[in-house]
């Protein structure tokens, strides 16, 4: 599973003109599953998103996390992080897992933030066009991949 992570004031997914999911502080997280994912891939990426400390202390230096300033998730499925731009100037998405592999692993993604975060998160539509809104706070922005853990 990849990710990219970031911390947001403010973040909203709009499908058909209506908003379906809406954070203030907390991270904006999209993400992208391959055939090889399972739920060790879930696990791992969950306890990195609600436990990295990249929210601001009292001193200005991040070092606090999501659990520990009481923010939200927005988390949105996202097959286009897998692009492959090797070759020419169209990407290609190949390694994205198909839906019939990526539907329930992006479930039981959504399961096991609300079970690690202790309260129910905001997500996206599965395949849907979604319209994204947010404000980035830091600028922060973290990608990190369960099948490279730098």
């Amino acid at each position: 599973m990849r990710a990219v992570i970031q911390r947001v004031s403010e973040a909203s997914v709009t499908v058909e003109g209506a908003i379906i999911g809406q954070i203030q502080r907390g991270l904006m997280v999209l993400v992208g599953i391959v055939n090889e994912d399972d739920a060790s891939d879930i696990e791992w990426l969950s306890n990195k998103i609600i436990n990295m400390r990249i929210f601001d202390d009292e001193n200005g230096v991040m070092n606090k996390s999501l659990i520990e300033v009481g923010g939200a998730i927005l988390l949105v499925s996202q097959f286009t992080l897998h692009a492959s731009t090797k070759k020419g100037n169209r990407p290609s998405y190949i390694a994205a897992a198909k839906p019939e592999v990526s539907i329930p692993l992006y479930e039981a993604m959504i399961q096991q933030l609300e079970k690690d975060l202790g309260v129910p998160i905001q997500k996206g539509k599965f395949g849907a066009d979604m319209k994204v809104a947010l404000t980035n706070d830091g600028p922060v922005t973290i990608t990190i991949d369960s099948k490279n853990k730098e």
